[in-house]
């Protein structure tokens, strides 16, 4: 099954689902986040399915959202009386993290290179998280002047308030090595290593499926659900990305520049 740019692979009852749009290195599209969260409607009704394995194409994990048709609003106010374009794009990112968290099976991560912004949320939502060695995992959302809307109550929830809070206000990031140490990533493996890999699903196979389903389920009501903020956090980017501070901040990142604010604490224009 496809539904491009995400491949979806059946073995027996693991389900690999890999973001595949290597040129943006697999950066979130529209089509990439309606074709996941199909796939998680999907996956919630099946109960011969046991594992989903969530992955990237071409030495990356995923880049983080992909601005795409909105490039134009960056930096642009929104004109008076019309409704923001960005709310539902945003909104539809936050409904597929909740899908992912939700899910009655294991959901993996198995990432290789970056998993950023976004693609950090993604990681965030997993049961179990296998980088290799060269990954690295960072929000630079604040870096580049924008909020990490969507993705902070999952961090949150992953890392705790004190290393969320670092992670998220200074646009920190991780070697895999540290992504271990703060329990963003479970296991870190060779980039190579496919033997290594194997253990891991053998291993993960041994839990019996209803057992998961239950189990997840009672986690879920010991530590609460996800904060809902999706339609909060859609407002924070929407006026986020419509601001001066993503303007600057994003066009110096094209030309790989620090950002004005970066540079002897220069407020943006």
């Amino acid at each position: 099954m496809s539904t491009a740019p995400l491949l979806i692979d059946r073995q027996g009852p693991v389900e690999t689902w890999t973001l595949h749009d290597p040129t943006s290195r697999n950066a979130l599209n529209d089509a990439m986040v309606d074709g996941l969260h199909s796939a998680c409607v999907r996956a919630a009704q099946d109960t011969t399915l046991r594992i989903v394995v969530l992955t990237g194409a071409g030495g990356a994990f995923c880049a983080g959202g992909s601005l795409g048709g909105f490039a134009k609003l960056i930096g642009q106010p929104l004109p008076a009386g019309q409704t923001d374009p960005l709310l539902a794009m945003n909104r539809g990112f936050g409904d597929l993290l909740h899908a992912l968290s939700n899910l009655p099976q294991l959901l993996v991560c198995r990432v290789d290179g970056a998993a950023m912004g976004g693609g950090f949320g993604l990681v965030c939502c997993a049961d179990h998280v296998v980088a290799t060695t060269r990954s690295v995992l960072g929000t630079p959302e604040v870096t580049l002047g924008l909020p990490p809307a969507q993705i902070a109550p999952l961090v949150w929830q992953r890392l705790g308030e004190s290393a969320a809070r670092q992670c998220l206000l200074q646009g920190l990031s991780y070697t895999a090595a540290q992504a271990l140490q703060v329990g963003l990533v479970n296991e870190v493996i060779q980039e190579d290593s496919d033997e290594a890999w194997q253990t891991t699903l053998t291993r993960l196979m041994r839990a019996a499926p209803a057992a998961v389903a239950s189990t997840k389920a009672l986690l879920r009501q010991l530590r609460g659900p996800v904060p809902d903020l999706r339609d909060a956090a859609a407002q924070a980017f929407a006026s986020g990305l419509r601001s001066g501070e993503a303007a600057q901040g994003l066009a110096a990142f094209a030309r790989k520049q620090p950002a004005p604010w970066a540079l002897s604490g220069k407020e943006p224009e």
